[in-house]
């Protein structure tokens, strides 16, 4: 399982816009709430090994978009969270987000979970540096720097640990990239800025933003749109997010469909209603999960398991500066052949579905967005058996979908 902390550091974003030397503790009180008690109730209730925390991109949204964006306060904006995980529950309790998992077609499902597979490896790449941004290509390869050697020989290590089959072999990686990186900036280059920082182990948890959220402003209409835009990228993210890993692992009941969806979505509604009590941006099921999943996690035990590995940390903050993002990125990586799988079962020679899988495979990764590729992939489908004269394999929940993808768009 991908070490708890990895998932702490990068998801939180401030939800206020004048953070203060106590904001990085409260914000990962908050999150650390959100995932114990949602990846608890996944393990639990829906029995599948899949963690929640709060996603990224929902955070990226909450704090440039809403906050600083739209000029929402940050306890209205954490009401319209609130409400969105109401909106979660009502949708998921009366099986409408299930029904709307039973309405994709199995190629995209195939694609989705390839593109999520391409997605966890680029996330790799980047926070390993070796994928970096370039003004002239968009995208380049970093400097044969001290950090991106250390990050080469850990993927080299884990990458033989795993092809000999080695039980652990992707935590035993990440242990191995971070000793490795311990001399990167105290022994090599001088001045460089050490990668692993040492800020004590103890700190005491910080609760004030507890209760902060403004249930009746963040009714007003103004706001709507926040939680509209909420509802939906959620919605898009925890089902591909699901569906994709259920197909990538195998994760079926017999009649091949993700094993436990009403309760995994419930769960994830659940986990968006928190994240507006404690604090946080809203909670979904995330991708990182494969890591768990590819070293043998098929029971809700994963889950619990990692749900108790977050709580510590409520304590022990400042150990999350111990391990580097080259010592995950390795693990990420490597989880991208894991998740491709899948792709090998669409038929490329059928066009009318080979087109639209493909675009939500590249989009996913090309986006940086899993949102987008399951529009995109959602859209292009619809158009191109309509075009073809193939209305027939578009389904009634499948318009629905389209219009859902259309409003996501419309309100992003």
């Amino acid at each position: 399982m991908l070490f708890p902390g990895y998932r702490l550091y990068y998801c939180c974003e401030p939800v206020d816009t004048q953070p203060n030397r106590h904001a990085f503790q409260r914000r990962i009180n908050a999150t650390v709430l959100v995932s114990f008690f949602s990846s608890l109730m996944m393990g639990w209730y829906a029995k599948n090994p899949v963690l929640v925390a709060p996603g990224m991109g929902l955070n990226a949204f909450f704090t440039f978009s809403a906050v600083i964006g739209m000029k929402v306060p940050w306890q209205v904006a954490l009401g319209a969270v609130f409400w969105s995980g109401i909106l979660f529950l009502v949708l998921s309790a009366f099986n409408i987000r299930t029904y709307i998992v039973h309405a994709i077609p199995r190629p995209l499902r195939y694609a989705i979970a390839a593109g999520i597979g391409l997605f966890i490896t680029l996330i790799g790449f980047v926070n390993a540096g070796f994928i970096v941004h370039n003004p002239a290509t968009i995208v380049g390869i970093g400097k044969l720097q001290p950090a991106l050697l250390t990050f080469f020989a850990g993927l080299l290590f884990t990458a033989v640990l795993v092809t000999r089959q080695v039980k652990g072999a992707i935590l035993i990686g990440i242990v191995f990239t971070t000793l490795a990186a311990l001399p990167l900036g105290r022994w090599w280059a001088e001045g460089a800025a050490p990668l692993i920082t040492w800020k004590g182990v103890f700190a005491a948890p910080d609760f004030s933003l507890l209760f902060k959220l403004d249930l009746v402003h963040s009714l007003q209409w103004s706001v709507i749109p926040v939680i509209f835009a909420f509802v939906f990228t959620d919605m898009f993210d925890s089902l591909s997010t699901l569906v994709g890993l259920s197909e990538a692992a195998n994760l079926l009941d017999e009649n091949g469909e993700p094993r436990n969806i009403k309760r995994a979505l419930i769960t994830d509604a659940v986990a968006t209603t928190i994240a507006g009590l404690v604090g946080s941006s809203p909670g979904t099921a995330y991708i990182e999960s494969a890591v768990g999943i590819k070293e043998g996690g098929r029971t809700g035990l994963t889950a619990i398991t990692g749900a108790l590995l977050f709580l510590p940390f409520l304590f022990l903050a400042p150990l999350l500066s111990v391990v580097p993002a080259i010592a995950t990125a390795p693990a990420l990586v490597l989880v991208g052949v894991f998740m491709v799988q899948p792709v090998t079962k669409i038929n490329w020679l059928k066009l009318d579905e080979a087109i639209p899988a493909f675009l939500a495979m590249v989009i996913i990764p090309f986006s940086y967005s899993i949102t987008q590729g399951i529009i995109w992939g959602f859209l292009s489908w619809t158009a191109i058996k309509l075009i073809t004269g193939k209305k027939k394999d578009i389904s009634i929940a499948l318009w629905i979908i389209d219009a859902f993808a259309i409003l996501a768009l419309i309100l992003e």
